[in-house]
């Protein structure tokens, strides 16, 4: 099979293919890839073997990712949490997979990324030659059954209570993509990100992500006597709501507003026709993230990160520089912080 490339967003047939394909999600989407081009540079491409004269059948989509800082990679895709090969069978992944391989000695590039979302004996014997380079837990709640059966289903102390916590409160909710409303958002969320010693991400991408998804995007702002305690950022995309961005003032937390936006999302997800509540990929040691969205009764499954060439071993007596710059991270003021992250991010994704 001969394989093709063509420009996402410049080729109408994409969207189209991803709106289609039972696998096709927001991080297929136009909107995300157009976000990333225009936040970070990064360009995307679509592998496929379909003609261009044809109708896609399938498509494996990537971003090139340039950087005199991390190197040339192919990244498939920046800041998901999963990116499905869009193919019909393993045969056609292989080809894919193999021109992938051609592209990166062609142009000199460190490595290619894959982020599948499903694990299937047939699918990994397609990543044969490729190393595990990450390994993640999915969470994902069924929004099928009706608002009742679903509240029951939730944790009682970590999430029933917490809920009628912040209802006794009287804690004030807002949702939307105002300007008002994402700076609350982006204020919390650096403040989260220093508590886990960590730059945000840059207040552009945030803006690129409402401007290329409009109404996809929903901020969701839960406040105490006007002082916002927690917020999150969900993205509807077909029939799944996914949650992307979470964030919240610890002073606060025992009001339960971050039980309360999430117990809205939900309600909405619901009244949109989603079916899944995507609550994205957490890493295997954070038993604290996997444990908050099992209480939301999520099911747990493996999440796989495939990379080409493999990815050298590391000692762990090397992660001390990681603890030492989170500890110095958790310690600066906010607006060195969120300086730091609009150089950072752009190399890392």
């Amino acid at each position: 099979m001969n394989v093709y490339q063509l420009d996402p967003l410049r080729d109408p047939r994409w969207e189209r293919l991803v709106e289609g394909h039972p696998s096709g999600s927001v991080f297929h989407s136009t909107g995300w890839l157009q976000a990333l081009r225009d936040t970070y540079g990064y360009e995307p491409i679509v592998y496929t073997t379909t003609p261009p004269d044809r109708e896609l059948a399938n498509g494996l989509v990537i971003c090139r990712v340039r950087s005199w800082l991390t190197g040339g990679r192919l990244v498939s895709v920046p800041f998901s949490d999963h990116c499905e090969p869009l193919v019909d069978n393993t045969e056609e992944l292989a080809v894919l997979i193999t021109s992938l391989k051609e592209s990166l000695q062609r142009e000199g590039l460190k490595y290619f990324e894959l982020r599948p979302m499903l694990s299937t004996e047939s699918a990994d014997q397609a990543y044969q030659g490729l190393s595990k380079s990450e390994s993640y837990y999915f969470q994902s709640v069924d929004l099928r059954p009706d608002l009742d059966t679903l509240f029951r289903s939730f944790h009682k102390s970590c999430v029933q209570r917490k809920v009628h916590r912040a209802e006794r409160e009287h804690l004030d909710y807002e949702e939307g993509r105002s300007d008002v409303l994402l700076r609350k958002f982006y204020d919390l969320m650096a403040l989260t990100r220093r508590r886990h010693g960590l730059p945000p991400q840059p207040l552009l991408w945030f803006r690129n992500l409402i401007c290329t998804l409009q109404d996809k995007v929903t901020i969701r702002v839960t406040s105490k006597d006007g002082q916002p305690v927690a917020s999150i950022l969900t993205i509807f995309y077909k029939k799944s709501l996914v949650y992307k961005y979470g964030c919240s003032d610890s002073r606060f937390h025992n009001l339960g507003g971050m039980a309360f936006v999430f117990w809205k999302a939900i309600q909405d997800g619901k009244r949109l026709g989603a079916v899944e509540y995507d609550l994205g990929r957490s890493e295997q040691d954070n038993e604290g993230l996997i444990s908050f969205k099992e209480n939301w009764a999520a099911k747990t499954t493996p999440l796989t990160y495939y990379r080409y060439p493999a990815q050298r071993t590391v000692s762990d007596n090397s992660s001390w520089p990681a603890r030492v710059v989170k500890q110095a991270s958790s310690r600066m003021p906010i607006w060195i912080l969120s300086a730091i992250g609009r150089v950072l991010y752009r190399h890392i994704g």
